[in-house]
């Protein structure tokens, strides 16, 4: 096995140091499995990554998102408490959010050149802003509405 060293493991490795460098676990986990994937036997799955990873994540996240509700952490709150502004605004936000990311995929998989504008980007916001790794997503969407293609 020799070691390939490319554009897209040391991209990897920029995203490893920079994940470090603002205590981004999520973005140095990430790139590192990819690296580890890019450099061995596991090479081979990375199209079965490309083809469900996303699926996959958007699963964990869900799973992530309602198991304080299933767990008891939060409860259902009362029909009396979703009429009030801001549950109605909170739920309109979820919609538009929802909406906005269905057209990122659609745009993702339409115009893939994208994606590393939309990576770049969220890598910066991540690194040096405290965001979260979320963006590629709800950024298409927001792109697809700016340059107005799916």
């Amino acid at each position: 096995m020799s070691l390939q060293f490319n554009a897209i493991a040391l991209l990897l490795i920029v995203l490893i140091i920079l994940g470090v460098l603002s205590q981004n676990s999520s973005v140095t986990i990430s790139a590192a499995i990819l690296l580890i994937m890019q450099q061995t036997f596991l090479s081979q799955y990375l199209p079965t990554m490309d083809k469900y990873g996303m699926k996959i994540g958007i699963i964990i996240l869900t799973v992530g998102v309602l198991s304080p509700l299933v767990y008891g952490r939060i409860s259902l709150p009362e029909l009396a408490q979703f009429v009030n502004f801001k549950m109605i605004l909170a739920i309109i936000t979820g919609i538009a959010v929802a909406w906005l990311g269905g057209r990122g995929v659609s745009l993702m998989g339409n115009q893939p050149i994208l994606v590393t504008g939309l990576l770049i980007g969220t890598i910066i916001g991540v690194a040096f802003l405290g965001g979260i790794p979320v963006g590629p997503l709800i950024a298409a969407g927001i792109l697809s509405l700016v340059i107005g293609k799916v």
